[in-house]
């Protein structure tokens, strides 16, 4: 992004950014596709079928590809690519910046370098985000911080490796398999965030429009029981007609767990009433995507 009398918006190419790090031309030979320039709040699962349809096209060309993106909704297109692009032998590396390149101050620099490193380096492989010098696992990475330059987390699951000084300290190298490749997503997957009080009727709503419904629950999960509210008969009617709910809550840490509490361990006498665990939200509503779009049946949702 630059500056502008309007706020930051879209405005440096991917050449340019390559020519603000030097450094990059003597580490490998690069390059650049310029697919789209948009902010990343605009940015959905048109772009994430473009990009993996452009990363296979070229896959036999190159050793590595580097994806830059704004970073508020970079999580959902690393989820999303690693289940469109599966068990890469190669990697793929998603990084963007808090403060655009431009400017004294950034960090935008820093996270490019790091993640051409990394893409670099003798046994990367797989879809992973880079931030901070943190080589995240694509369906772990979460945005924690709106403004500070350590603004992603590893969810549940530790980080693969770290780049520091200009070296890639490696703490869990990905297995390298067969790479596959998808190009369909079911986009017709919602979500739904409680709040206390929330009446059923937006429930039923959802789970009218959307073929899956992810619940972002409070604590370990569960559905409220207010008085004369019709949660668990609502539930009952959609999944008998095939809809897919999955709990998850709204705890960034730990995961659901929803046979914990009666308000929702009555949900587990429905099979078509899954939960996340540990999963985020970003990796759940891209993976039922992924499912639903590839002729999966319901019972092996």
């Amino acid at each position: 992004s630059i500056q502008t009398d309007k706020g930051l918006e879209p405005g440096i190419d991917g050449k340019q950014l390559i020519n603000f790090i030097p450094q990059i031309g003597k580490m490998c030979k690069t390059d650049v596709v310029q697919l789209c320039n948009v902010d990343s709040t605009n940015v959905y699962y048109k772009h994430w079928l473009l990009i993996a349809k452009t990363i296979e096209e070229n896959y036999q060309s190159y050793d590595g590809f580097v994806i830059c993106h704004g970073t508020d909704t970079m999580s959902y297109t690393a989820s999303a690519l690693s289940y469109l692009i599966q068990d890469s032998e190669k990697p793929i590396v998603l990084t963007g910046a808090q403060k655009p390149i431009n400017l004294e101050i950034s960090d935008a620099k820093t996270n490019l370098l790091d993640s051409f490193t990394y893409a670099c380096s003798e046994g990367s492989s797989g879809v992973v985000l880079i931030f901070n010098g943190n080589v995240i696992l694509g369906t772990r990475a979460r945005k924690i911080r709106t403004k500070s330059f350590d603004a992603f987390k590893s969810i549940d699951y530790p980080k693969l490796a770290i780049v520091k000084d200009g070296h890639v300290i490696n703490y869990i190298t990905n297995l390298r398999r067969e790479t596959k490749f998808f190009h369909h997503l079911d986009t017709k997957v919602g979500l739904l965030k409680l709040i206390p009080g929330m009446t059923d009727d937006i429930l039923e709503f959802m789970l009218n429009k959307y073929d899956a419904l992810v619940i972002e629950s409070f604590g370990v999960g569960g559905l409220p029981s207010y008085e004369d509210s019709r949660y668990q008969e609502i539930v009952e009617k959609y999944t008998k007609l095939g809809k897919i709910i999955v709990m998850t809550t709204q705890v960034p840490n730990e995961g659901s767990d929803i046979a914990v509490y009666q308000v929702g361990h009555y949900l587990k006498q429905y099979p078509n009433v899954l939960e996340a665990y540990d999963m985020t939200t970003e990796a759940v509503v891209t993976k039922l995507m992924w499912i639903l779009a590839n002729n999966k049946k319901i019972e092996d949702v």
